[in-house]
């Protein structure tokens, strides 16, 4: 297995293949022998995806084949491919193609159910971090190691592990597409779990972007917390990002303690100078 981590199923399938320890079955498996794979790492399946899949299976069948492993006469256990086999369920079919690979160990299975998934259809961040934590956690493999078996960097895997780190709201949030993973990554710059959040609600009220988020968070840490209350701090970074969106220049808000304060706009020439006049006036 070593000698073949990161080349994804195909490159496994054809080194199983070549020792007659593996065999695709044209004729399929029947369904009802095929028992889940307890290290599948995804547990969300879109529906609109699903639905997708489901037609295009009625129309022209299974295309890709699963894999699975025999573990008594007639009775397999899924490796990869649940998404296909729950669609084929769901269009009806009673068998499903299937390549027989001999797997020695569960660590193999999990790292076959990851990389079927991350090169087909990408897993959420949090499942996949869950997914690199199983790796690391229980099988003890190292995040290079790992790195090396689903063909990413050594520092992707550390840095999606650090979504673990984030409180269950905002990996639940993550999981359902409402922030991106450059969202999250930008929060975990924060430490405090209390400001985290608020930020975090902040980015959905506001609907900021990744790149306004970092910005913001970049300004937050970039003010003495001593001058001002965190709440006129946060409120001072939300209209400065939105203003040097707006303005395409930077632009500073200084307040003094009694409430009264300015606006700093920066510009570069004087024609930088009349654009954001322009955009002020309008």
């Amino acid at each position: 297995m070593a000698n073949n981590l990161g080349k994804g199923l195909e490159a496994l399938i054809k080194s199983y293949s070549s020792d007659n320890k593996n065999k695709y079955l044209n004729e399929g498996i029947d369904i009802s022998s095929i028992i889940p794979n307890k290290n599948q790492p995804r547990n969300v399946f879109d529906a609109r995806g699903m639905d997708s899949l489901v037609a295009s299976i009625k129309a022209k069948g299974i295309l890709q084949p699963i894999s699975v492993r025999k573990i008594e006469q007639s009775k397999f256990e899924l490796i990869a491919g649940e998404r296909r086999l729950r669609a084929a369920i769901q269009a009806g079919l009673k068998t499903i193609p299937a390549y027989i690979i001999k797997i020695n160990n569960d660590m193999e299975m999990m790292e076959y159910a990851l990389i079927e998934n991350i090169q087909r259809i990408n897993l959420n961040p949090i499942e996949e971090a869950e997914g690199y934590a199983v790796l690391s956690g229980k099988y003890n493999l190292t995040h290079s190691l790992i790195a090396e078996s689903v063909s990413k960097s050594r520092t992707e895997i550390s840095n999606k592990l650090r979504l673990l780190k984030l409180p269950p709201l905002i990996k639940q949030s993550l999981k359902n597409s409402e922030i991106e993973y450059g969202h999250a990554r930008a929060l975990l710059g924060i430490k405090q779990s209390t400001i985290m959040l608020t930020i975090f609600k902040k980015i959905l009220k506001n609907k900021l972007n990744v790149r306004q988020t970092e910005q913001l968070i970049r300004n937050f840490r970039a003010i003495d917390k001593k001058t001002l209350k965190f709440t006129n701090l946060f409120n001072h970074n939300i209209h400065e990002v939105e203003m040097q969106n707006y303005l395409d220049t930077k632009t500073t808000i200084k307040q003094k303690e009694n409430g009264s304060g300015k606006i700093i706009i920066q510009f570069s020439s004087n024609t930088n100078l009349n654009q954001i006049i322009k955009k002020i006036k309008k």
